[in-house]
C-alpha cells in the first residue's frame, strides 16, 4: 500500500467520530511505537457522520521492515491505547513494505479511510 497514493483524496470530506483527546492519542502512539514515519487512517463507521457507535478501525501504515517488530509494536499500540482510551473497541491493520499478503479489507480501509 502505498501511502503517497492520492486516491483516498476523491471522497467528501467526513468529521472523524472521535474526540479531540482519542484523535491525539492516536496520532502521539502511531508516532511513538511505529516510527516517525507511521501514519493512521480511520475508516469503517467512526468516519460516516450517519453512523453512531461503532469500534475504531485503522489502518496504519509503517517503514518498519522486521515483522517481528512490527507484532510486538501492533500489541504495545493496542494495549497503551486501550488504556488510554478505555471502552472502546479497537481493530487493527498495518501495512509494511515487507508484507506479502493484504486482505481485501486494506483496499477497502484505504479507500474509504480518513487521515487523522
Amino acid at each position: 500500500m502505498n501511502r503517497n497514493d492520492s486516491s483516498q483524496l476523491t471522497h467528501p470530506v467526513y468529521r472523524l467520530r472521535l474526540t479531540k483527546h482519542q484523535r491525539a492519542t492516536i496520532k502521539a502512539l502511531v508516532i511513538e511505537v511505529f516510527g516517525s514515519g507511521a501514519v493512521a487512517w480511520l475508516f469503517g463507521s467512526r468516519v460516516d457522520d450517519c453512523r453512531r457507535g461503532g469500534d475504531i478501525d485503522l489502518l496504519i501504515e509503517t517503514n518498519q521492515m522486521d515483522a517481528m517488530a512490527i507484532e510486538r509494536a501492533e500489541i504495545k499500540f493496542q494495549t497503551q491505547l486501550q488504556k488510554a482510551i478505555a471502552d472502546q473497541k479497537i481493530d487493527v491493520l498495518v501495512s509494511y513494505p515487507s508484507r506479502k499478503h493484504y486482505p481485501p479489507i486494506f483496499r477497502v480501509a484505504k479507500q474509504t479511510g480518513v487521515l487523522i
